[in-house]
């Protein structure tokens, strides 16, 4: 398969160290298709549908992730990337089986370990995983890969969510979490393969905190405070708000994101190929940035389930158009640090946590007196800040 993509899609051969991310990622991504939009429901019931508690266990777990992470930057130094990416599949694992045992009465302990598990798995995963990408992939077809694989996820998207509605419906959520741990067990395989890394995070706890607030930092921090910001209404607020519109019904919900996602597939691997060419990636960005922050503006007024449709694939096709040249500007961005992408990368992190905590604290807020729909506002206001992202102003080390 790869073989003929080398020829068709990308031009180039592709390297080892990419084969082995993309085949684990996509695993995973399986394992994601079948659980991401269906946990926050599951949370929301098992919280007796308590809105703002579903919030605060998101917000503690990005927090934590948050404040930690360039300590566990400098473990991951003695540790070994490749080695973090194996650990961090079991620990994924056994986040999913936390919440295969979980019932009313022993909530008070799971929920806890299972905050501190995934905390785990962000430590143990991400800072490796966007390092290894930014260095396995190729500046000339960057954005394709980067579409390839975000291609794959709307491909999984297409037919998973309403395969997880019928399985809810027909076993529980007991089965669902059952093959994500094993989805997830077997993700390790391809990562066995991963060329090793040779980078270091260089920097003490007080020098990041310092980079991070420097005034040379302001922009970029702002960009990804905002990526934070916005992806923790997509991630939270939606998936609940259209489990509310459609009463609880499970299937509807799968079979609607299974609509969703099948209208823009094409349309992510043709954008790849576009960023590609000489098209000018900021430009493609500012006005994907426009149609994005537009979309959340049209879901404040969805009350049906084929508005739900409409208004989803118009945002699907509109996110394809953002976030193509985005992640494709920020992996040039890390891949242009040299033997500081790990730093870039933990900067980043931190911002994107910042950004998901600003947003929860809003969340909250507004939902005590308004209905959720109307903080999809906010993720507009935040989705039109990634147009501030600039290549040329992000140095460190310098």
């Amino acid at each position: 398969m790869f073989k003929s993509l080398e020829k068709k899609y990308f031009d180039i051969p592709l390297s080892r160290g990419f084969v082995s991310l993309y085949t684990g990622r996509t695993i995973s991504l399986i394992s994601g298709a079948l659980l991401g939009l269906f946990l926050p429901i599951f949370l929301y019931n098992l919280f007796d549908q308590n809105f703002q508690a579903v919030v605060v266990y998101y917000t503690i777990g990005f927090f934590l992730f948050g404040i930690t992470i360039a300590f566990g930057a400098g473990f991951l130094n003695k540790f070994g990337f490749r080695r973090a990416l194996q650990v961090s599949v079991i620990l994924a694992a056994l986040f999913y089986t936390i919440f295969y045992f979980i019932s009313q009465d022993n909530l008070i302990y799971l929920i806890p370990l299972s905050i501190i598990t995934l905390v785990l798995f962000r430590l143990f995963h991400w800072l490796p995983y966007h390092v290894d990408f930014a260095k396995f992939t190729t500046k000339e077809t960057r954005a394709r890969q980067v579409s390839m694989l975000s291609a794959t996820r709307m491909i999984l998207g297409v037919f998973i969510p309403i395969i997880s509605g019928f399985i809810i419906i027909r076993f529980g959520f007991d089965v669902l979490f059952l093959i994500a741990i094993i989805l997830w067990l077997v993700s390790g395989i391809p990562y066995l393969t991963l060329p090793r890394t040779e980078e270091k995070f260089s920097w003490s706890l007080k020098k990041t905190w310092q980079e991070f607030f420097s005034k040379e930092r302001r922009k970029m921090v702002l960009v990804y405070v905002a990526d934070g910001a916005e992806n923790m209404v997509g991630l939270l607020v939606w998936p609940i708000f259209i489990f509310q519109v459609l009463k609880g019904n499970y299937f509807q919900v799968g079979a609607i994101s299974t609509l969703i996602i099948g209208f823009t597939v094409a349309l992510q691997l043709v954008m790849g190929k576009v960023i590609d060419g000489k098209v000018s990636k900021k430009k493609v960005l500012k006005w994907g940035t426009l149609f994005y922050s537009l979309g959340w503006v049209i879901k404040i007024f969805v009350s049906t389930a084929f508005q739900i449709f409409i208004a989803g694939a118009y945002h699907s096709a509109a996110y394809i158009l953002l976030r193509t040249p985005f992640d494709t500007l920020t992996y040039e961005i890390a891949a242009d640090q040299g033997h500081y992408i790990d730093e870039f990368t933990v900067l980043r992190e931190m911002a994107l946590q910042l950004g998901r905590l600003i947003m929860a604290i809003l969340i909250i807020i507004i939902s005590l007196f308004f209905a959720i729909q109307w903080i999809f506002a906010l993720a507009a206001f935040a989705s039109i800040i990634f147009n501030l992202l600039e290549q040329r102003e992000v140095r460190l080390g310098m």
